[in-house]
């Protein structure tokens, strides 16, 4: 079984306009506090969330990758509505090139209706962008790979794309999925699986469907790395959880509790397959959680 891996899901922006001015040491400061045992970072891709801060997600992660070499990084997961797909393989491919190969491609057809009414993207239906993300997905590919590909998808498009430097190495790309059209695009394409949010029962069920998706084309299970994606919240002591939740985590679809306890939560995942975790660590700019995971939760679950 492989070692299992922890990834820091990064916050979106400062909690309230108070912490701006701190936001990019506070951010820092967790990034030393788990270099060496954390393997990597993520961001999410969204532009509006309520009325929080909300940094762009790609701008944040070429930053970070920059000033932290020690850790690889990735989205968890980009909207592919928001770019054009030729222009993120060239960015895709950009990053891999600068940052020495440190970059994941994470990617999923988008869901938050009201960002994409706000800044005046299309909303279609579900099944048609899951085509715009198998469109995206072979232009991407094709572009890594080929030289002068010319891809004619039904919703997007590329004639004789000169491409250089080709990603080398390529980049792992990372589907977020839970439906059976997105998982049966995730068994053709993907080399990593996240599933976000989601309870150890829910997940059973998710991973009999994935499974189900690979046998339908041919694939073995076992090639589709499995990640989890979603919230933490871990104090010394129950009393003291509270306190850390300020983004009010659930414990229905994420890991909540002391060190013991989301060491417990989280063995059932990894029996199932799991072996990163990339969690949004409750409390930031509180480092309780990501200190307790890292000294406590990861070496349990290694050891």
């Amino acid at each position: 079984m492989a070692p299992v891996q922890f990834g820091w899901a990064l916050p979106r922006g400062a909690r309230d306009p108070a912490g701006r001015e701190s936001f990019v040491a506070d951010v820092r400061a967790g990034f030393d506090l788990i270099v060496g045992h954390f393997d990597s970072a993520w961001m999410a891709d969204h532009l509006q969330y309520d009325d929080a801060d909300v940094l762009e997600s790609w701008t944040t992660v070429a930053f970070l990758a920059a000033a932290h070499p020690a850790f690889r990084f990735g989205h968890a997961v980009l909207s592919q509505s928001f770019r054009n797909p030729a222009l993120l393989a060239k960015m895709a491919a950009t990053l891999q090139f600068l940052s020495g190969g440190r970059f994941i491609l994470g990617i999923g057809a988008g869901w938050k209706e009201d960002e994409y009414r706000a800044y005046g993207y299309p909303f279609p239906p579900a099944g048609t962008r899951v085509d715009e993300l198998e469109d995206a997905l072979r232009i991407i590919q094709a572009l890594w790979h080929d030289a002068r590909p010319t891809v004619e998808g039904a919703h997007y498009q590329i004639h004789e794309a000169w491409f250089e430097p080709k990603p080398d190495p390529v980049p792992p790309i990372m589907i977020g999925a839970f439906k059976p059209h997105m998982l049966r695009l995730t068994a053709r394409y993907a080399d990593w699986w996240s599933v976000s949010w989601t309870g150890i029962d829910e997940y059973r069920k998710i991973v009999r469907a994935c499974e189900r998706a690979c046998a339908e084309v041919g694939r073995d299970p076992a090639t589709l790395r499995r990640t989890w994606y979603g919230g933490c919240v871990c104090a010394p002591t129950e009393a003291e959880i509270p306190a850390l939740n300020t983004t009010h985590i659930s414990p229905d679809n994420a890991f909540v509790g002391t060190p013991a306890q989301i060491v417990d939560k989280m063995r059932p995942f990894v029996d199932l397959g799991v072996d990163l975790f990339q969690l949004h660590c409750g409390g930031f700019p509180d480092l309780t959680t990501l200190h307790l995971l890292k000294t406590e939760v990861l070496p349990a679950l290694n050891s």
